[in-house]
Order: structure tokens, then C-alpha cells, then sequence
């Protein structure tokens, strides 16, 4: 009987201590967020102490280096970050909604076994073979198509980061359209509907809020992209509106500035910091949207 008290007190303390445990962990995701969040808004708040904040925000130059008049105008940074994105997001929708379509509605178990994990090596490959591949297969091919177009530019780096979110876009749009009931396929096919249609006409509007999440969250990825834009796209920092010209992103300039071309405590330095929350704004955003795109489209079965 004594042996048996110690037993259940054992086990009741066991049962005490696992919440404790599990909260400890749960919490570390969320302090790291906070210590991530607190170095970003400090040393950005500090950039700001040297620099402007109207002259960051709505600033046409961004000529950190100059030894002259330095300009930290953020928005050439900005478009070349959306032009990559723009490109990866065309290139990556089409591609990503055929195979989400092929694998719900047309593959059967044992092709769908074998083609999505496939899919799903892109996802694998390190970004920096990504980026040599555009850089030294992808570049040369468009030169030959595109007469004008530099080693460096939007064009190739927004292609291959599209390609990369491929998986993303067909994996969560798959898992979507999966979703949708087979009584509504059924019902659609009953009416006369073709396979086609019941795909294009019944699936893919009842999983409208998981699409366009995907595909959200799959911009998100493109936006943040760093190795691929950094060795395909160029440093030049352009705000204009051309696809065939080198630019650089925001990810870009961070990895540019984090090598070492900056000396600790200098207004280039604390760029990085400005820099970096721009993107984490931008992230945040796109994430926020993909939650309210999901709750407003959602279907209840």
C-alpha cells in the first residue's frame, strides 16, 4: 500500500509538472518573437536618431555608401522586392492551381503518392542552387529570347522564386479543394457537369479561402526570399518600373551590408535594422491578409 502512495504521488506530480513544461516550451516561440521584435523597433528607433523617418519612407535614392550625401530612400528597395514578387506570383499561381486541380480531382491514389512528394522536393533544394541556377541557366536562356536584358535583373530571380513556391501554392490549394465534400462533386456530376467544370466551377470556389491563402502566404515566402535575388537580381537599387535591368530587395541589401561592408554604429549599419522592420512589415501584413482571406471566404460543411 505504501509502495503504491508513493506510485500515485509520483504520477500526480508528473501530472503537475507537464503543463509547467509544456508551457515553458510553448513560451519560447513566443520570446524569441519579442526579443526579435524589441532588437528591430530599438536599433530602428536609433537609424531614425541619424536619419529622417520622412526621408526613409518617401525617398527616391537609396545611395547608402556615398561618401558625399548618403540617401536612404527605402522605396527603390521596395520595388525591387515587389517586382521580384509580382513575377514569382505569376509565374508560380498557374502552375501551382494545375497541380492542385490534377492531384484532387484527376490523379488516382497511386499517382497522387508519387507526384506530391516530387512536388514537394522543390521545396527541399537550398536556395543558393536556386539562385546559380537562374543566375547561370535561367539568365542566359532569357537573353536569348530578350534582346537588352543584363546578366542581372528582375526577370530571371522572379522566375525561379516562383518556381520555388510551387510546392507551397499546390500542396495547401490540394489540400483545400480535398476538403470540399464528395456529395458536392457528386451532385455537380449529377446535373449533367463535366469533370472539368465540376473542378473549375464547384471545387475551386467552395475552397476559394484556402486558395487565396496559399497563394498569400506563398508572396509572403517570395517577398523574403534572400540567396535567389541576391545572386540573379543585382545591387543596384532602381525605382522604375523595367523587368530587364539589375535591381536589389530589401533581403538583398541585408546580405549585402551583413558581409561587412559597414562599420558598427554608422547610419549604413543601422539600415539594416530600418530595412529589416520595412520587411517584417510587409510579412506581417501578408500573413494578416492571409487569415482574413481565409476567415472571409471559408465554407462551412
Amino acid at each position: 500500500m505504501i509502495a503504491k502512495s508513493a506510485g500515485n504521488k509520483r504520477k500526480r506530480a508528473a501530472e503537475r509538472a507537464v503543463p509547467a513544461v509544456l508551457f515553458l516550451i510553448a513560451a519560447v516561440s513566443v520570446l524569441t518573437t519579442a526579443g526579435i521584435v524589441a532588437t528591430l523597433v530599438a536599433e530602428t528607433l536609433t537609424f531614425f536618431t541619424k536619419v529622417p523617418f520622412r526621408s526613409f519612407i518617401f525617398g527616391t535614392e537609396w545611395l547608402p555608401f556615398s561618401n558625399k550625401d548618403p540617401q536612404f530612400g527605402i522605396l527603390p528597395l521596395v520595388a525591387g522586392t515587389l517586382k521580384v514578387t509580382l513575377i514569382a506570383v505569376i509565374t508560380a499561381v498557374p502552375v501551382g492551381l494545375s497541380a492542385a486541380v490534377y492531384l484532387s480531382e484527376y490523379a488516382s491514389d497511386g499517382a497522387r503518392r508519387i507526384i506530391k512528394p516530387v512536388l514537394e522536393v522543390l521545396a527541399g533544394i537550398p536556395t543558393i542552387v536556386y539562385g546559380f541556377f537562374a543566375l547561370t541557366f535561367v539568365t542566359p536562356l532569357l537573353q536569348s529570347v530578350i534582346p537588352g536584358l543584363k546578366v542581372f535583373n528582375a526577370l530571371s530571380p522572379g522566375i525561379v522564386v516562383g518556381i520555388m513556391i510551387i510546392p507551397m501554392i499546390a500542396s495547401l490549394s490540394e489540400d483545400a479543394m480535398s476538403a470540399v465534400p464528395n456529395p458536392v462533386r457528386e451532385g455537380a456530376l449529377a446535373m449533367g457537369s463535366t469533370r472539368f467544370e465540376v473542378a473549375v466551377k464547384v471545387v475551386l470556389p467552395a475552397a476559394l479561402s484556402g486558395i487565396l491563402a496559399s497563394v498569400v502566404l506563398a508572396a509572403s515566402r517570395a517577398i523574403g526570399e534572400t540567396m535567389i535575388v541576391s545572386l540573379a537580381g543585382g545591387s543596384t537599387p532602381n525605382l522604375d518600373a523595367g523587368f530587364t535591368g539589375s535591381i536589389q530587395t530589401m533581403t538583398a541589401y541585408i546580405v549585402q551590408v551583413a558581409t561587412g561592408d559597414a562599420g558598427y554604429g554608422t547610419p549604413v549599419y543601422y539600415s539594416i535594422y530600418a530595412v529589416g522592420s520595412t520587411l517584417f512589415l510587409f510579412t506581417l501584413l501578408m500573413n494578416w491578409a492571409a487569415h482574413r482571406i481565409a476567415k472571409r471566404f471559408r465554407e462551412a460543411y
